[in-house]
């Protein structure tokens, strides 16, 4: 998972071109020492490939499966054009630029966690006025305001699947890894220690303190063993520091999943899954969509017609690589080309529909080779629609495959 800090934020930079603009980031690049000498090549013949701009002002240069050999290791560079830099196909500018050195593809888990940044008000706006590096922070994990980006929940939080021989031990675990991340002190350490965790239910138990909050965190460990206390099940832990209301919206979806009796479903989630959980409250599974029914393995699902006249069908991708942004930019391409609305989900992702018209949600899907992706249409030439869009997909999106 990427991890956004100020020390690689750049303000106020300049640019008269993007060329120039991505020789600068694959210089920090390499001043930071994410890559080697030679890396910005192929983050110039990404670009000739296809461009990188996202919309919305934002842009993710990066190397081409040519230069991975390059990457050090993962790392982001951050660069703020307030005079912008023309980036995108027709003309658009990028005000914002992520340098992304990335060894596979790691580049997909960050386009993850910008997806929601397209559905942010006024959002570009923001991207242009950008002041601060606590600012960009916020605006790219999606904060409303500074102070929302106090808290967070992420995979440095989880520690899944271990052994363990007891609650105390699950206890001393998160309340050390909080104590590591500066955001309790002793009282608070001492206070969850000595006082029996919270049971909510189906193993899943809740601890905090009122004393030594020091910062909005949370740390979460779930055991394999087979553990009891108290005669109940213990199968996972959470613990919290609060200071403020930031940790409202995860507090409040854990009450759902407790009213809702789903919490089980923390108890076999994967990381992605287990964040999703907590951020929104829900979660799709397996390979079933959104409604609950199961699709199927096949390389094209049977078109289906609902009653608002919609169609779907499922298409396997081909491409070795997934589909990255270039195959992706063709497939947007062509799914502009008719009058039909187009959504499209990951079966074997999180199973969330999103726009095939935005080319970074589409990256987003993080759909690798053999993903199964439903696409369904609503419109006039809907049909049309999804037979051009199986046929691209068959013939690898402008890819041989």
């Amino acid at each position: 998972m990427f991890h956004l800090v100020k020390e690689n934020i750049h303000l106020n930079e300049q640019a008269t071109n993007k060329t120039e603009a991505i020789k600068k980031i694959a210089t920090a690049l390499t001043s930071a020492g994410f890559v080697e000498e030679g890396y910005v090549d192929g983050m110039l013949e990404r670009e000739t490939q296809a461009a990188t701009y996202l919309g919305i002002g934002l842009a993710i240069p990066h190397g081409t499966t040519k230069t991975r050999h390059l990457v050090k290791k993962t790392g982001v560079q951050v660069f703020c054009f307030p005079n912008g830099v023309e980036w995108g196909d027709d003309g658009e500018k990028a005000y914002l630029a992520i340098g992304i050195a990335a060894s596979s593809d790691e580049h997909l888990e960050l386009l993850r966690q910008l997806t929601h940044v397209l559905g942010a008000d006024g959002v570009e706006e923001r991207i242009r006025k950008i002041q601060s590096a606590d600012e960009a922070i916020a605006i790219l994990t999606g904060k409303t305001s500074l102070e929302d980006s106090q808290f967070t929940v992420n995979e440095s939080a989880l520690l899944l699947d271990i052994p363990a021989d007891s609650l105390s031990t699950l206890q001393a675990l998160n309340a050390s890894r909080l104590k590591q991340q500066n955001a309790v002190n002793t009282s608070f350490i001492t206070e969850v220690l000595d006082n029996k965790p919270t049971y909510l239910g189906d193993g899943v138990w809740l601890n905090d303190s009122k004393e030594g909050n020091l910062k909005n965190a949370i740390a979460i460990s779930r055991t394999t063993s087979n553990l009891n206390e108290d005669g109940k099940p213990v199968k996972l832990l959470i613990t919290m520091s609060v200071v403020d209301d930031s940790v409202s919206e995860v507090v409040n979806n854990i009450a759902t999943l407790v009213f809702n009796q789903k919490l089980a479903l923390l108890l076999s989630a994967n990381s992605d899954g287990f964040i999703n959980l907590l951020l929104s409250g829900s979660e799709t599974t397996g390979g079933a969509d959104k409604s609950g029914i199961q699709s199927t393995s096949t390389n094209e699902s049977t078109a289906t017609e609902s009653n608002n006249e919609s169609l779907s069908r499922e298409f396997i991708i081909p491409n070795e690589n997934g589909l990255h942004t270039r195959p992706s930019s063709v497939l947007v391409k062509l799914v502009k080309e008719f009058n039909s609305k187009v959504t499209v989900a990951n079966l074997d992702g999180k199973g969330e529909a999103v726009s095939a018209t935005s080319l970074m949600k589409i990256v987003a899907l993080g759909a690798k080779k053999g993903s199964r992706l439903q696409f369904t249409a609503v419109g006039d030439d809907a049909e049309q629609a999804l037979e051009a869009i199986g046929k691209a997909i068959e013939s690898g999106l402008g890819e041989g495959v």
